[in-house]
């Protein structure tokens, strides 16, 4: 596991604006992510605007074509230092 440098300050995001943070960061537009994952335009849009679920489907859909971890899209602001095992 790597090792990294935790950011001074959390910000929160919902599970929709991790899913627009992620496509703009790789300049994709709904148009082109949609032709990428086969999920049409207004579904992507509703997504990123929580209107409806992502789904642990479309989950994996996404992340393979934004280059993460399905985790990052359904859990954006999961803290592990705030969770404690059950």
């Amino acid at each position: 596991m790597k090792d990294y440098k935790e950011s001074k300050n959390r910000v929160g995001v919902s599970i929709g604006e991790s899913v627009r943070i992620l496509r703009e960061l790789q300049g994709l537009s709904q148009n082109e992510l949609a032709s990428m994952t086969g999920i049409p335009q207004s579904t992507l849009s509703a997504m990123e605007h929580d209107k409806i679920n992502l789904g642990v489907e479309r989950a994996k859909v996404l992340a393979r074509a934004l280059k993460c971890h399905p985790a990052v899209l359904v859990f954006p602001g999961w803290d592990i230092n705030k969770e404690k095992a059950a």
